[in-house]
């Protein structure tokens, strides 16, 4: 046999990497592939794409292909997988697997990056673990010689999940679950309004064999009627149960009925329950009863802004942990828990996730629960109070029973409404009174004792049923603060007994608290719990990492800006400059850049100088320079409102233009408030219940003391937000005074600021910052043509 090449391994930490999406598709792949094989070339190494899954891997030749930096321009938007997957048998046999490592050692890779689902992820790990006698085979069957394999002795795998089922153990999300649950939410949204319109029922069947999280999700986003999920099986008598709710929901006033089910659902004795089934049951009981199923429809179309985001950043993350990795390091899996990336072991989260089907068969439906992740059980009993309207075990004695009020301050976020259904729910359950204080401050000011409606008004369950996917704010917001008129708030607090407050909203909601705060040394009728959900599309509340609406607004501007791309590359030469919303923070532009792949994001932390335009006018020049019109060369570059006084987006559009000579052109786009979206997200609906229900816990712990006791108590104005890796409660005290620059009504640190590196990093944007890699320009990321 005559001896076949290999190429000899790159020097130093250099390596050839492999990138392959196997499993199901889910949009966010090639979002993973495009910041693997970015990332690789940034730091010096080679990227290759193995095209359809594992089959390329055994098929070898041209199936591993070489990926040039221009080669995944425009992935990011793109659905599904652009490098293919597909079912191997082959790789399932020893046979198969050896070809494999002989076909990579061919191509000289020494680590493997896989995105697919639990299947996947658990061959590749197979094939790591076999890898040196699989070496030893080759040679003794004179495939390869000793001197060949001595270089790739050791394989890196790494793992990221991409399942729109999200069925992972040990991480929050998964690529492709948030984008396929916006899909199901638009389609039940869309049934929603024909239901209403005929007052018919509508089962539901959405994806998940084994797991029941997108499920659960849209119960929770879309306020269904009943659910049914394979970790909690429907009990004994479930027929009766469903009705019995249902027929409360339609004698409270209630049109319409949903129930959704996951094709895995399944009764406590493991009989399987269909979408017909319930049909039946329904029409039965005199509904006229449609079913909807789902199907494909669920896995397709563009990811959203979260999936391009997640896969992105666990991508990068990808690269990292291959170079960091050594021969003992187990294989990781990158996963997220809320807002933080980290890596897990790869077996350890496989068996976990197994685990659950091993529980669910032999009955242990706690269990099964348990090892999903720990938001799963939190959105179950969420989705059950806020779905049945009686449940007598919940209620208080009439001691701890409050007067709850709850406002909304400042701009309108995707949300706010989800979070005031969910808290009038909780109140209604435990016996609380929920009151809603309409139009802000001001109009509690100005309004509250109007005849015949006031500004302050009780709230019943039916009036707010309907507000799970709303936007904007049903009970109205307004950017005025109490301060305007503090001492008619504490006798409008006191005149209506009010006992805790719930405040949604941004910065101006933050500032309000702070205020009725400081306004207790005055007013005994402040010294009351007091907790601010943070929602704003400009996430820029302290005590914060994630505000409801902020996800909304993302979507909406990758939305406008994908249009733009568009637009722009149809034209080959054209530069969108557009600008973002967010105040003096630049979240929004900076995730929204990194969701589309902006070529430069200008916010104002670091603010607009003339050096910072020259030198990306030089390098847009340069693009267009050695594109020649062949590749889809559409940029775009986003700007904050407030990054600079002097240059706005038609002043730097303009700018573009000039330097283009006609070479290239650019446009300037203003979204404005269609950034605050229409519809709210799934995630800012289903986030919006979790933490509102956990703030009126907070509240409820209060119950029971007195004025002075709540004052001396740091925790009873209290901030709720997502830190790292967790939930929690921050006492605004400490906030306003540690973590709060009230100047530019923003965080002192910003965790996202590290990210405006990534996203240099991936458009290829020279930076400051010297590469050591000769074919990488000398300011910055992307290797020259």
């Amino acid at each position: 046999m005559a001896p076949v090449e290999v190429p000899p391994p790159l020097t130093g930490k250099k390596r050839r990497i492999g990138v392959m999406t196997s499993g199901g598709d889910a949009p966010g792949m090639n979002g993973a592939v495009r910041a693997v094989v970015r990332m690789a070339i940034y730091n010096n190494c080679e990227a290759f794409a193995i095209f359809e899954g594992y089959d390329g891997l055994v098929k070898g030749g041209d199936m591993i292909k070489e990926m040039k930096w221009q080669d995944v321009r425009g992935y990011l938007m793109e659905g599904g997988t652009l490098i293919g997957t597909a079912r191997c048998k082959e790789f399932m046999q020893r046979d198969g697997r050896r070809t494999a490592a002989k076909n990579m050692i061919l191509k000289g890779i020494d680590a493997l990056v896989i995105c697919g689902g639990d299947g996947s992820l658990t061959g590749a790990d197979k094939f790591r673990a076999e890898w040196p006698s699989l070496l030893e085979e080759l040679v003794e069957s004179k495939e390869l010689t000793a001197e060949q394999i001595e270089p790739f002795k050791h394989l890196n795998i790494v793992g990221l999940v991409g399942s729109i089922d999200n069925d992972l153990s040990m991480t929050d999300a998964t690529i492709g679950c948030y984008s396929s649950l916006a899909r199901i939410c638009e389609a039940i949204d869309s049934v929603d309004t024909t239901a209403t319109s005929h007052q018919r029922a509508f089962v539901v069947e959405t994806m998940g064999r084994h797991c029941g999280w997108l499920t659960l999700m849209a119960g929770v986003a879309t306020g269904s009627d009943f659910i049914f999920i394979p970790e909690k099986p429907a009990e004994e008598g479930w027929q009766e149960n469903m009705l019995h709710c249902i027929r409360q929901h339609r004698a409270m006033g209630k049109r319409k009925t949903i129930v959704i089910v996951a094709e895995g659902a399944i009764d406590t004795n493991l009989n399987k329950i269909t979408p017909n089934q319930i049909k039946d049951i329904l029409s039965g009981a005199g509904l006229d009863t449609r079913v909807t199923t789902l199907g494909h429809v669920q896995r397709g179309g563009q990811p959203a802004a979260y999936d391009r985001m997640l896969s992105t950043l666990q991508g990068v993350e990808a690269v990292k942990a291959v170079l960091e990795a050594t021969p003992e390091t187990p294989s990781p899996v990158i996963c997220i828990n809320e807002n933080k990336i980290v890596r897990r072991p790869l077996l350890e989260a496989v068996a976990q996730t197994l685990e659950v089907g091993k529980a669910i068969e032999r009955k242990d439906f706690n269990t099964a629960m348990r090892l999903r992740d720990a938001e799963f059980a939190e959105y179950y009993k969420s989705y059950q109070i806020t779905t049945t309207s009686d449940q007598p075990e919940l209620k208080l004695p009439e001691e701890k029973q409050m007067r709850i009020a709850i406002i909304h301050v400042g701009a309108p976020a995707g949300g706010m409404n989800a979070a005031t259904r969910a808290v009038v729910a909780y109140c209604l359950a435990r016996g609380h009174t929920p009151i809603a204080l309409h139009n802000g401050f001001p109009g509690l000011i100005r309004h509250h004792s109007d005849e015949p409606l006031g500004a302050v008004r009780e709230i019943k369950w039916l009036d707010a049923e309907s507000w799970a996917n709303k936007g904007g704010s049903e009970i109205g917001t307004n950017r005025g603060l109490p301060s305007e008129d503090l001492e008619t708030v504490a006798f409008v607090f006191k005149k209506y007994k009010i006992q805790g407050l719930f405040v949604v909203g941004g910065f101006e909601a933050f500032t309000a608290v702070s205020e009725l705060r400081k306004g207790r040394e005055h007013y005994k009728a402040f010294k009351i719990p007091m907790v601010i959900l943070p929602a704003t599309i400009s996430n820029n509340v302290p005590g914060t990492e994630y505000s409801i609406g902020s996800d909304t607004c993302l979507n909406a501007l990758i939305e406008y800006c994908d249009a733009c791309r568009q637009s722009a590359s149809a034209s080959r030469r054209r530069v969108f400059v557009i600008e973002t919303q967010g105040g003096e923070s630049g979240y929004i532009a900076t995730v929204a850049g990194l969701s589309i792949g902006a070529l430069a994001v200008y916010t104002p932390e670091d603010g607009i100088n003339l050096k910072m335009l020259d030198r990306d006018i030089d390098y847009l020049r340069d693009i267009f320079l050695q594109d020649k019109g062949q590749n889809r060369a559409g940029k775009i570059i986003l700007v904050n409102e407030k990054a600079s006084k002097t240059y706005s987006v038609q002043i730097i559009a303009d700018m573009i233009a000039e330097a283009g000579k006609g070479k290239f052109e650019s446009r300037h786009g203003v979204p404005g408030h269609f950034q605050q979206g229409t519809t709210p997200s799934p995630m800012d609906r289903v986030r919006a219940v979790r933490f509102a229900f956990r703030s009126l816990e907070h509240i409820e712990s209060f119950g029971g003391m007195s004025p002075d006791e709540i004052d001396d108590d740091p925790m009873s104005t209290a901030v709720i937000g997502i830190k790292g890796a967790k939930v929690l409660f921050s006492p605004m005290e400490v906030i306003e005074k540690k973590e709060t620059d009230w100047h530019r009504r923003r965080p002192k640190n910003e965790f996202w600021m590290n990210l405006k590196q990534v996203v240099n990093i991936l458009s290829g944007r020279p930076q400051q910052v010297p590469n050591a890699n000769p074919d990488v320009q000398s300011l910055g990321g992307k290797p020259k043509q």
